[in-house]
């Protein structure tokens, strides 16, 4: 099975190169696409020179409007399987044959065996409320509603995409997740570590979290 990789970025000069490599040694033949914002410290040309295939947006900047262009162009292209994974070394590379088993496998920091490193209280807990939130309102019977550590089938994900169209920012983690729920995605919980970044600056902000917040509530049919 053809499998690719989307990699959101903006500004990760310090991680795109490192996290590419890693990717493809552990999964050869793979075809990594970095999903660039404009970046203005070179991470598009370091993408590309450690071996992915750089997609430079021009239209709004947003997470999930870059995994939407992301998306459409490995499902244009016919892969059988599509990674998602951030680029600031937070999702280790090594886990991604782990992640196996469902239509959708979640990388969970919240199952049994699943955790965080070098978070602080405070992160922690704003991470577990805002899942925890996402579940409440949807009724949906998952830990981590909010990681962006995921391996989809791509005849799910081609299902999946067009109906996901309220989220231009984090909450279309959430709002993938639930659009495989709706349509009955045998979907898996799979625990991993996530790790926080080791270098550059996280683009996760208060704004942020609340704009996520505010969205979720309206994803409900």
């Amino acid at each position: 099975m053809s499998l690719a990789v989307v990699i959101p970025t903006l500004n990760e000069a310090e991680n795109v190169a490192g996290v590419v490599r890693a990717v493809l040694q552990v999964l050869p033949g793979a075809t990594v696409f970095v999903v660039d914002d404009e970046s203005s410290d070179g991470t598009a040309t370091l993408a590309r020179d450690a071996g992915a295939r750089v997609i430079a947006r021009r239209g709004p900047r947003g997470l999930g409007h870059a995994y939407r262009e992301g998306f459409a162009r490995v499902l244009a292209e016919g892969f059988g399987a599509v990674y998602q994974m951030d680029a600031d070394g937070s999702h280790d590379p090594p886990v991604l044959p782990t992640l196996v088993g469902g239509d959708l496998v979640i990388g969970s920091r919240w199952v049994k065996g699943g955790g965080t490193r070098g978070w602080s209280l405070g992160r922690q807990v704003l991470s577990r409320f805002g899942s925890a939130y996402a579940r409440a309102w949807l009724d949906l019977p998952l830990r981590d509603l909010t990681g962006g550590f995921k391996r989809w089938d791509a005849d799910l994900l081609r299902r999946v995409l067009p109906n996901c169209t309220q989220s231009g920012g984090y909450a279309f983690q959430v709002e993938t997740t639930l659009r495989a729920h709706e349509a009955g995605a045998r979907i898996v919980e799979v625990p991993i570590t996530f790790a926080e970044r080791a270098r550059g600056r996280s683009k996760m902000s208060p704004a942020i979290a609340l704009e996520a917040a505010r969205v979720v509530p309206g994803l409900r049919r």
